[in-house]
C-alpha cells in the first residue's frame, strides 16, 4: 500500500505564488510517473502537470509558463511551483503517482486566489 501525503495548500492574492508537495510513502517499488491533477466547483478534473521518472514534463495548457513540476526520486516527493496565480486556479489540488501495479492518489488540498 502507498500513501501520499500534500501540503502548501492554501489562500494567496492573485499574482501571489505558492508551492505544493506531494510525499509518497509504503510499499514503493517503483515509481513511474507523478503528477497533479486539480478540480474546480462545477467542473470537470484537469490535468496540470506530469512529469517522469526520467524528469520529461507535461503541462496543461492553462498553466503552461506559470507552473513548474519537479519531483526528488530519493524523497518520493513531486512538487509543483505556481507563479503569477490567478483566480481561475482556484480548485483542490490531487496529486498522483504511477507504480507498476496501479496508480494512487492523495486526498487533495485547496488552493485558494482571491483578494
Amino acid at each position: 500500500q502507498v500513501q501520499l501525503v500534500e501540503s502548501g495548500g492554501g489562500l494567496v492574492q492573485p499574482g501571489g505564488s505558492l508551492r505544493l508537495s506531494c510525499a509518497a510513502s509504503g510499499s514503493i517499488f517503483s515509481i513511474y510517473d507523478m503528477g497533479w491533477y486539480r478540480q474546480a466547483p462545477g467542473k470537470q478534473r484537469e490535468l496540470v502537470a506530469t512529469i517522469t521518472g526520467g524528469g520529461s514534463t507535461n503541462y496543461g495548457d492553462s498553466v503552461k509558463g506559470r507552473f513548474t513540476i519537479s519531483r526528488d526520486n530519493a524523497k518520493n516527493t513531486v512538487y509543483l511551483q505556481m507563479n503569477s496565480l490567478k483566480p481561475e486556479d482556484t480548485a483542490v489540488y490531487s496529486c498522483f503517482v504511477q507504480t507498476r501495479t496501479r496508480d494512487y492518489w492523495g486526498q487533495g488540498t485547496q488552493v485558494t486566489v482571491s483578494s
